[in-house]
């Protein structure tokens, strides 16, 4: 059963957390994505084994959190992960981040740049919503999300559509990571599948070439999709945060 923080934009965050050694690990889960998938409970698996502090939450409008998908976007769930971590953690945290996680573990690195012990990024998703989804938009769909304020994308994901709405790009814009200095002054670790149909790798390589930083690395996983979830993938999630639990702090 999960439980509730209200946070100070009036909001309910449902979350995960097991008590444990620091730094703790927090999982930032992807777009439309839940904190019950496979990657986060695998890692809640291995928090218990090992003793170590793990938290796991849902954005605003995912999940059990309060609040419709269509009413959120990457700066209002950026700041649900950034209460939460403040509220629910003491200390640095190493931040995992699955997809439009990645883009907000870099968001929350940049916010509060002490609380952060290391990140994890698998299949990171930054600046999705400019170069994956306005991007591919054609003047139609452009026209329409202006005029609606809104368009439904097929998924294979999902049985339902993705409503994408123009608060989500518009805001998107706000918070892009890609763009202006990214300085990352702590250890960093990149996963990415080179069969992921929804990060090209070439987005991991951007990232890594675009970051500042004495310890950032990236693997890239032949055969791997967007879901990184095969018991390989798992397997190399945990050496991963092993790897930067183990690495020394400047």
């Amino acid at each position: 059963m999960s439980d509730y923080i209200d946070t100070p934009q009036g909001r309910k965050i449902a979350y995960n957390r097991i008590a444990g050694t620091g730094p703790g690990v927090v999982f930032l889960g992807g777009f439309r994505s839940d904190m019950t998938g496979t990657k986060a409970m695998h890692l809640e698996q291995w928090a218990k084994a090992t003793g170590r502090g793990f938290l796991r939450l849902d954005y605003s409008g995912h999940g059990e959190s309060s609040g419709a998908f269509t009413e959120g976007c990457i700066g209002d769930w950026a700041q649900d992960a950034i209460e939460a971590i403040a509220a629910l953690t003491e200390g640095p945290q190493v931040l995992v981040g699955s997809s439009m996680g990645g883009w907000i573990a870099l968001l929350v690195a940049q916010a509060m740049p002490r609380r952060v012990a290391g990140l994890v990024g698998i299949a990171a998703a930054p600046d999705f919503t400019e170069d994956a989804m306005w991007a591919n938009f054609g003047p139609a769909e452009r026209a329409r999300l202006a005029r609606e304020g809104h368009l439904a994308l097929p998924t294979e994901y999902d049985d339902e559509p993705y409503v994408i709405t123009r608060k989500l790009i518009e805001d998107g814009r706000e918070h892009l990571v890609l763009r202006k200095q990214l300085p990352l002054a702590f250890p960093a670790r990149f996963l990415q599948g080179t069969d992921d149909a929804d990060v090209d790798q070439s987005v991991a390589l951007r990232l890594l070439a675009h970051a500042e930083g004495a310890d950032i690395r990236l693997t890239l996983v032949k055969g791997a999709d967007h879901r990184f979830s095969t018991p390989d993938c798992l397997a190399l999630i945990v050496r991963t945060i092993e790897d930067v639990l183990a690495a020394p702090r400047a």
